[in-house]
């Protein structure tokens, strides 16, 4: 049991150096962005939204990926099985129970849920302060337009 949780820490734990060096990025590059763009308020926003949301998905993709490897290197999952799949469905706490990992390996879908939930849970905190920060930088960047009297 001991090693399925060390396999187990191990994986969250590539996991989570992802997660920050893309959260790192992510908020940089939006500060940035919305401190230099000349774009209307409303078309900052949604493409600052959408640019940081596409980016969250790429790196959670990236991050079930290293649990999937993780399986196929421990041997985790049944015969058969796609270890991708097994790895989306515990990671997004989806949990079909179609394919289950082999005995020996029973903690590491857990494992991988509860990493899932953490990361997913600071991937939305994420959301939120990159669209507080644009939304303070729309909010206080003057409004350009045809003052009276020109």
């Amino acid at each position: 049991m001991l090693l399925q949780f060390v396999v187990g820490a191990a994986a969250c734990i590539c996991n989570i150096v992802i997660h920050a060096l893309v959260m790192l990025v992510l908020v940089r590059v939006a500060q940035a962005v919305a401190a230099n763009s000349r774009l209307a308020p409303s078309l900052l926003l949604t493409s600052t939204m959408v640019a940081t949301v596409s980016v969250l998905m790429m790196a959670h993709g990236i991050e079930v990926c290293v649990w999937a490897l993780t399986y196929e290197i421990v041997g985790a999952v049944p015969a058969g099985a796609d270890v991708l799949y097994f790895a989306f469905v515990n990671y997004t706490t989806l949990g079909y129970g179609d394919v289950v990992p082999v005995e020996r390996w029973r903690l590491i879908g857990p494992t991988t849920a509860m990493c899932g939930v953490l990361m997913f849970g600071w991937s939305t905190a994420v959301i939120f302060e990159v669209l507080r920060q644009a939304l303070s930088i729309v909010s206080t960047t003057p409004r350009r337009g045809i003052r009276a009297g020109d």
